[in-house]
């Protein structure tokens, strides 16, 4: 596998308060994560940094050969569960952290299936050059994703409203977090992506397929970061990229 990450604070950020991760597990396997931080400054740095540096430690010292469907979904939910653990203790145990977050994408890519858990609007993809194809993996936990799926508004409607950075799940803000899993069968060839709202916000999935599927995984997120700095570069972007 091939794997390849970037991110930028964008132009219109001080700082940059998203975060990933990257690695080879055993042979034929390897994790990605990114997690994009909410709060102040220095308090959605700190969230992101922490639940990236935590959700790998568990992920690396956790995954085996041979594990089952069952054991990886349960090491990945456990992973983000203990950095919400984490990352919630220290919000409570000093002011200037209260109310800090982050959304988190982890997954465990083999030669066979990705493996994801996710919370808040950090995105992942899959793309097939074969068939010229994008799937999005996750669903957004955001209000604005809640109103399109009750009919309130429309997709087209919603890329520009008021509330669309406001989100409904996050590392750190509770006791416990929901996340969510999808697992997804890959073939060679497949590319996926995973990102930060900062690029999402930006690019259509049409506009990212475009780029991912005739391009090697550096040259492709190079891309895709430049496109979305393009088109405003208002927030954080990160992308990272596996290609199986």
């Amino acid at each position: 596998m091939i794997l390849a990450a970037k991110t930028d604070r964008g132009l219109k950020r001080d700082n940059n308060q998203d975060s990933y991760s990257f690695g080879e597990l055993a042979t034929g396997a390897c994790y990605a994560i990114v997690c994009d931080g909410m709060g102040g400054a220095a308090e959605g740095a700190t969230a992101s940094r922490e639940c990236a540096r935590i959700v790998r430690e568990r992920i690396t010292s956790g995954y085996h050969d041979g594990m089952s469907d069952i054991s990886i979904k349960s090491l990945l939910y456990s992973a983000v569960e203990y950095a919400n653990k984490y990352i919630y203790s220290i919000s409570l145990s000093d002011e200037r952290y209260e109310g800090m977050g982050t959304t988190v994408v982890a997954s465990i890519i083999t030669d066979s299936f990705i493996y994801i858990v996710h919370a808040g609007d950090s995105r992942a993809y899959l793309v097939n050059p074969e068939e010229n194809r994008i799937n999005q993996l996750t669903r957004d936990h955001s209000v604005v994703q809640k109103m399109i799926e009750d009919g309130e508004i429309t997709e087209s409607e919603a890329v520009n409203h008021p509330k669309k950075n406001l989100i409904t799940r996050a590392v750190g803000v509770e006791n416990n977090v929901r996340a969510d899993f999808c697992q997804e069968d890959v073939s060679p060839g497949d590319m996926l992506l995973i990102c930060t709202d900062g690029l999402s916000n930006y690019l259509t999935a049409d506009e990212i397929l475009q780029v991912a599927s005739d391009r090697y995984c550096e040259e492709c997120i190079n891309e895709l970061v430049r496109m979305a700095l393009r088109k405003g570069g208002s927030d954080n972007v990160t992308v990272v990229a596996v290609k199986i």
